[in-house]
């Protein structure tokens, strides 16, 4: 189970970030990657820095158990249960990365101007992706239950809080203004019904 799930992790990096913008180069003509936004001075950047930790920490936890360097010995079904969690939640990122149509990207670049997605899983949730993506790593923790695997699990949450709160909403009303505090009223940040803004337009970001 253990190399099942380094196997579906990845498989599900190349998947997500390398097909996906592949995929959006030959769509739009960039390939929707823009980086770590910021310097360490900035809450964006350390959502930006802990989002690349968390994913070298999630491929690690199962190479470290395979290599014998972390101890890990679960019960066969909270692996098999983990490992469907997981294989879920990689389906559920790439389904609503597809939703996202054009406006996909990794990173925010303030100078640019995509759409709103409001369709679809986007009508009752506004981040779909970073739910889905917290999903498919609580399922590798569940199947390789190590400290490593726990530390992305963790450094995961606190860089999609940091990149969504810091970065994306404040980006997202300077584009769409109204529209996007109309959005906001209605879809949760993470979850359907939680972390709505219904007074966006009036209050500072981040605040639920």
């Amino acid at each position: 189970m253990t190399v099942a799930a380094l196997v579906l992790y990845v498989m599900a990096l190349v998947v997500l970030f390398g097909v996906r913008s592949w995929v959006q180069q030959r769509r739009t003509g960039s390939a929707g990657f823009h980086g770590i936004s910021g310097t360490p001075a900035d809450a964006g950047w350390w959502g930006g820095a802990l989002f690349v930790a968390a994913i070298v920490l999630g491929l690690g936890g199962p190479l470290l158990a395979i290599a014998g360097v972390v101890p890990t010995d679960p019960p066969l079904a909270l692996q098999g249960a983990g490992l469907a969690v997981a294989f879920a939640g990689f389906a559920a990122t790439l389904a609503a990365q597809t939703g996202m149509g054009t406006s996909w990207r990794i990173g925010v670049d303030t100078g640019e101007r995509t759409e709103l997605v409001t369709a679809g899983v986007f009508a009752h949730v506004r981040n779909p992706v970073f739910t889905a993506m917290g999903v498919a790593q609580l399922g590798i923790v569940l199947t390789v239950p190590t400290w490593v695997g726990v530390l992305a699990l963790a450094a995961l949450v606190v860089a999609v809080q940091l990149q969504v709160r810091a970065v994306e909403e404040p980006y997202l009303r300077a584009v769409h203004g109204a529209a996007y505090d109309a959005y906001a009223a209605t879809a949760g940040r993470f979850v359907p019904g939680l972390g709505r803004l219904p007074e966006a337009a009036g209050r500072p970001v981040g605040i639920s």
